[in-house]
């Protein structure tokens, strides 16, 4: 009988376990769920495919023009007028046949140059992974965080709630012992349903933010915010400073770098393609069964086309790429600027804020008592538990803003990838 009862509790064991593993929520912090986006969203998986089409160019650019075979054969409609009488049709002195094998023969450079040309489009379908990434990280930063706020708002709430679930409890044993109003008591549970359908709408909004937060982390199981992460590291606070290391780890500079580059290659490329290419090659042609041999050579003469426009459209492609370079350059000193300030001031409103959160509660904590204790109406216990709950939520709010300045600061810079690693 024991042994029954030892068996039924490890297989009621082993189930719970497992239901338990089945329901289980994975917590991400802001740097666990950049680390995983940038192994499995959707978008940057598919942003990869660039890179490797961009190197099976370089395969393409080191291939060798192909042989080319050429083949005409002509037939004597009438072989009778052939010296000697009727030939056979099917005789060899009744048909002309020529076999023609050549080769195109790429010059003045116009190999290395392709393949000089792919490996540079390599290296931008790289820098441009890189600036996707970029944006995707900020993209799932700002999700995190929202989820984030979300969850700081029902925790708010539901302490607002359950404080006033106590005064409701309360307030009904005062009525039945006739000492307050039946009014006291509905306006207590009055505030109470708000709260509770408050409470319900920020449930739905955590939902959806982190169905939307799956997905750019590109995960299937449940999943939650890790609440005690601050994800905060130091940043000089020197806007010069700020500015030289955005220089090397912005990756939309290293795009536009890259392009130079691209353009550089092309330039060389499109030039050397003003030169056409030859032809050569040997030719077998055996008439009437007398055999003849010959060389064939040709070549386009470059006479109107001499790949003016590609050539003139590689110049231009190259000198965009540097105006736009230079407008980045000179845009993103401003954009740290901005980004630094707006830091610096959401987080002087942090502290301010600090202030205000131990004067509401403080107020609360008073009134409470005080109606409690018959001082004052339920109008002002009421008033100072919706200032309280004011306060909160413009205290996360404030946070939740601080962050999210934080985070387009180490956008702006590019310094976002580091949280990644």
């Amino acid at each position: 009988m024991r042994v029954k009862i030892t068996y039924l509790f490890f297989v009621t064991f082993s189930i719970v376990s497992c239901f338990n593993q089945t329901h289980a929520q994975v917590t991400f912090t802001l740097q666990q769920a950049l680390v995983t986006a940038r192994e499995n969203n959707p978008i940057l998986r598919t942003e990869l495919f660039n890179v490797s089409i961009a190197q099976a160019d370089i395969v393409s650019a080191k291939l060798r023009p192909n042989l080319i075979l050429n083949n005409q054969t002509l037939q004597n409609g009438q072989p009778s007028h052939l010296p000697g009488g009727n030939v056979d049709f099917s005789s060899g002195q009744s048909r002309q046949v020529w076999w023609q094998l050549t080769k195109p023969f790429q010059i003045a450079g116009q190999r290395s140059y392709q393949i000089d040309f792919a490996n540079e489009n390599v290296s931008l379908a790289q820098k441009n992974y890189l600036e996707t990434e970029r944006t995707i990280f900020s993209g799932v930063a700002a999700k995190w965080l929202e989820v984030w706020a979300a969850q700081k708002q029902l925790e708010i709430i539901d302490k607002a709630k359950n404080n006033i679930q106590s005064l409701v409890e309360t307030n009904q044993l005062r009525y039945k012992n006739q000492m307050i109003t039946q009014t006291d008591v509905f306006r207590s549970e009055l505030l109470l349903k708000q709260y509770e359908l408050q409470s319900n709408t920020v449930k739905q909004e955590i939902a959806n933010r982190l169905t939307e937060l799956k997905f750019l982390l590109g995960v299937q199981e449940d999943m939650t915010v890790d609440m005690k992460d601050d994800f905060l590291f130091a940043i000089p606070d020197n806007v010069d400073s700020l500015y030289n290391q955005s220089l090397n780890s912005r990756s939309d500079i290293g795009v536009m770098k890259s392009i130079i580059e691209v353009s550089k290659s092309n330039i060389k490329l499109q030039r050397s393609l003003a030169y056409p290419q030859p032809e050569l090659g040997v030719i077998w042609n055996p008439q009437n069964n007398v055999p003849y041999y010959g060389i064939y050579a040709t070549v386009r003469l470059p006479v109107f086309d001499r790949n003016q426009g590609e050539i003139k459209k590689s110049f231009l492609l190259k000198e965009k790429a540097e105006k736009e370079l230079y407008t980045i350059q000179t845009k993103l000193q401003s954009e740290i600027t901005v980004a630094i300030d707006n830091y610096r001031l959401r987080l002087q409103n942090i502290d301010n804020f600090k202030i205000l959160l131990d004067q509401s509660q403080t107020i609360l904590d008073n009134v409470k008592y005080s109606y409690l204790k018959g001082g004052t109406t339920i109008i002002d216990f009421l008033e100072a538990q919706r200032s309280w709950l004011d306060t909160q939520q413009q205290y996360y709010d404030a946070l939740q803003q601080y962050r999210l300045g934080y985070v387009q600061l180490l956008y702006t810079t590019g310094l976002i990838s580091q949280l990644a690693k």
